[in-house]
């Protein structure tokens, strides 16, 4: 497994072997224990989410759960392909309001490791994108929370504008980061 790191201390894109033949390729997604060493983390992933985005330009974030049912996200794309984005909203941290941006694609294989305190999103570059997520905590309506996916201040170069995304009504009133309570901490 390929491991690279960013400047946002805790995130990680791992990228899992193919081995491949003339009848395609076999590719190990998951390994408790090399995930473990990849990221210095053991988390207990108990929910696995699937989504498909038909259309190309359809954007979902920036989500985040908070405590006590925070969510870690290992996150990968197994048809089409997304710029995905992940912001770092742990109070104190030196690159508190940053963010990271990756492409996932089924074509690179690659996944990527969102800790808690990161807020995380996605905009689909094709369509039909179908997308996955093995998460640490399950579900909680009630301490759901996100940012606007255009907030200024975090200068997010998105591949489409305003009048091209295709959002829900939720993304469409989430609060600006600097409107947000301290919620994580570093």
């Amino acid at each position: 497994m390929d491991v690279r790191e960013f400047a946002i201390a805790g995130p990680k894109l791992l990228v899992p072997a193919r081995h491949g033949d003339h009848r395609g390729y076999f590719s190990e997604t998951f390994n408790r224990r090399r995930f473990a060493e990849a990221t210095g983390t053991d988390p207990d992933f108990v929910q696995d989410n699937h989504s498909l985005s038909a259309d190309v330009g359809t954007l979902r974030g920036l989500h985040f759960q908070r405590h006590p049912t925070a969510q870690g996200k290992l996150v990968r794309v197994v048809r089409g392909a997304v710029l995905d984005v992940i912001v770092d909203i742990r109070t104190g941290s030196p690159t508190f309001g940053q963010h990271v941006k990756v492409e996932l694609s089924a074509e690179n294989g690659a996944q990527l490791w969102v800790p808690v305190g990161f807020a995380h999103g996605f905009c689909t570059l094709l369509p039909d994108t179908e997308f996955l997520y093995k998460v640490t905590n399950y579900y909680s309506p009630a301490d759901d929370g996100g940012i606007l996916w255009n907030d200024p201040d975090l200068a997010i170069d998105w591949p489409f504008g305003p009048d091209q995304v295709k959002l829900s009504a939720k993304d469409t009133t989430l609060p600006l980061l600097k409107d947000l309570p301290a919620l994580f901490h570093w």
